[in-house]
């Protein structure tokens, strides 16, 4: 049996999130908002629905969609106003693990053998509203399609006898005995739609009334139980915090038992206040949560490397880090870790468009704009054509250091930033 996922729904219209498909009545003028509280309340995972018309509207929908994926701590698939490969890329490149594909739309299944191609059936579902559509087109979607989004909850049945695929149904109204009903089918990988909306505050009530039911839901499986750690003597456990991408240590702080179980069961991290003698969920009287990616213990088991994704800042003073009070330097050459350079000449150039510095040559660029910009680009991109020619292997690197130092002005004109560009290298 599949492991159930239940997820939210953001119907986005007029920059604003609605009721639903049908529905025009505003559920929360500000989508990134209401994004943020699905995740905070263990949603699985989100599909926003772009219901734009025009393609201005269309665009303005694509940056909030890109701000929400920067800014939960869950799967985003993007859905809705999708006509061409082009729609699909710019879902996938604003940030969402998955793209939907209306086969309501012919246009829409024409192109699904080209776009799984280019970008993976692992990206792609196929939304569709009548089962006869998956029976026409079994052969291409169990051949270019991960996954299948059910509009119409009444067709399950059908559905599940012509598929094994996984499909994910949604569901604006049902009863919780119907809903067990549905997630105990083989294929039935989730559940989304307005049933999960507006139930959002009891969903971990409700995994646990599935997992009651024999039904296996979305959550943390550890391999260690409590009692296989070794306790300090105030019965707890060190966690050493690291950022999943940076590997750049955040904080440190403790665990007990109960905290332990908590961050398996919601899958944010929680631990033991020693000060104030209580358990603490990160991030609940801040917004800056650590979702779990992975739980690690050392040789002895009496201490935690938690990798998390990190929302907002881990120190309380506003810092991403804890760590920040130097005590001591030798003064040696440190070795350089690439993704930390690239960090760091970026931050500057990022403060010199915000703090303008005379005499700045990045300053310079700024202000002569996206045109020139684009010429030095070109310029350096060109150097380093003319200098591969050369035999001497240093001009090369003095060449691509220039260029990339233009391409970051660039990704600063641009509002584009290094993990967007590595989460984008990492997909391919």
């Amino acid at each position: 049996m599949n492991t159930k996922k239940f997820i939210a729904c953001i119907y986005l219209y007029h920059t604003h999130a609605v009721t639903n498909l049908k529905d025009m009545t505003i559920v929360d003028t500000d989508p990134v908002r209401l994004a943020a509280y699905y995740s905070e309340h263990n949603v699985d995972a989100i599909i926003i629905f772009d219901m734009s018309e025009e393609e201005a509207e269309h665009e303005e929908a694509l940056d909030i969609i890109k701000e929400i994926c920067g800014s939960v701590g869950t799967d985003v698939y993007g859905a809705g106003h999708v006509q061409r490969m082009e729609d699909i890329k710019k879902l996938l490149y604003a940030g969402c693990k998955k793209a939907v594909l209306d086969y309501e739309r012919p246009e829409n299944i024409a192109i699904t053998e080209e776009i799984s191609l280019k970008f993976g059936k692992d990206k792609i579902m196929a939304a569709y509203d009548d089962y006869q559509i998956i029976k026409d087109n079994k052969a291409l979607v169990e051949q270019y399609v991960s996954s299948l989004l059910l509009m119409n909850a009444h067709m399950i049945r059908e559905t599940a006898a012509v598929t094994t695929l996984p499909l994910i149904v949604q569901i604006n109204q049902l009863a919780l005995n119907k809903l067990l009903e549905f997630l105990s089918y083989d294929n039935v990988a989730g559940i989304t739609g307005n049933t999960i909306n507006d139930n959002v505050k009891e969903l971990l009530a409700l995994k646990d009334l599935c997992k009651e039911n024999g039904i296996r839901v979305e959550q943390l499986e550890a391999a260690y139980a409590w009692k296989d750690f070794k306790e300090n003597e105030a019965g707890l456990v060190p966690v050493v915090v690291q950022d999943y991408i940076t590997s750049e240590v955040l904080m440190v702080a403790y665990m007990n038992e109960e905290a332990y179980e908590n961050t398996l069961r919601t899958g944010k991290m929680t631990y033991y206040s020693r000060s104030r003698k209580e358990l603490w969920l990160k991030g609940a009287t801040s917004g800056h949560y650590q979702y779990v990616k992975s739980l690690t213990a050392d040789c002895d088991m009496d201490t935690i490397l938690a990798k998390v994704s990190q929302i907002g800042a881990a120190c309380h003073t506003g810092s991403k880090s804890c760590f920040f009070h130097e005590v001591v330097k030798k003064d040696c050459e440190e070795s350089a870790n690439p993704l930390q350079v690239f960090e760091q000449v970026f931050a500057v150039i990022q403060d010199r468009r915000e703090h303008p510095k005379e005499g700045s040559y990045t300053n310079y660029l700024f202000d002569k704009g996206i045109d020139k910009i684009l010429k030095k680009l070109g310029e350096e991109a060109s150097e380093i054509i003319i200098a591969s020619k050369n035999p001497n292997a240093n001009e090369i690197k003095y060449e691509i250091a220039d260029f990339l130092y233009h391409m970051m002005v660039l990704m600063a004109q641009k509002d584009i930033t290094w993990e967007e560009i590595t989460k984008e290298l990492a997909k391919r």
